[in-house]
């Protein structure tokens, strides 16, 4: 048997907040969207083109309390090509939640308080 990974959801509050942060702090764009006609809840799935891997970003109409999404050690992590430009941006959002100078990464922290990883391109595995 074989398994590919195709997306991973995140829970969200608002949903339009959410697609903003991670087309300009990631360069991810709606990819695809379903749901009911009533409009009760929505998933919509973003990405590029670097890789088939998705985020599913679920909204649910009416809900007020904050989701938990997991723990800041559940994360997703995103290569980037210019740590430096990435870095910059990413003070400039207000967005940076942790830095790890020793390691050479950092995280950032989207809408919904989920911690995502960034790291060089070039890092030595």
């Amino acid at each position: 048997m074989k398994a590919k990974m195709v997306h991973r959801c995140i829970h969200v509050l608002d949903l339009d907040a959410s697609l903003t942060f991670y087309e300009r702090a990631l360069g991810l764009t709606v990819q695809r969207r379903m749901g009911p006609k009533d409009g009760s809840w929505e998933n919509v799935f973003i990405g590029n083109g670097e890789t088939d891997f998705q985020i599913e970003l679920t909204w649910n109409r009416g809900r007020a309390e904050p989701y938990v999404n997991g723990g800041r050690d559940t994360h997703l992590a995103f290569e980037v090509d210019d740590m430096d430009a990435a870095r910059a941006l990413h003070e400039e959002m207000g967005c940076v939640c942790f830095v790890n100078e020793r390691m050479g990464i950092y995280f950032i922290e989207d809408p919904d308080g989920c911690w995502l990883e960034i790291i060089p391109a070039n890092r030595a595995e």
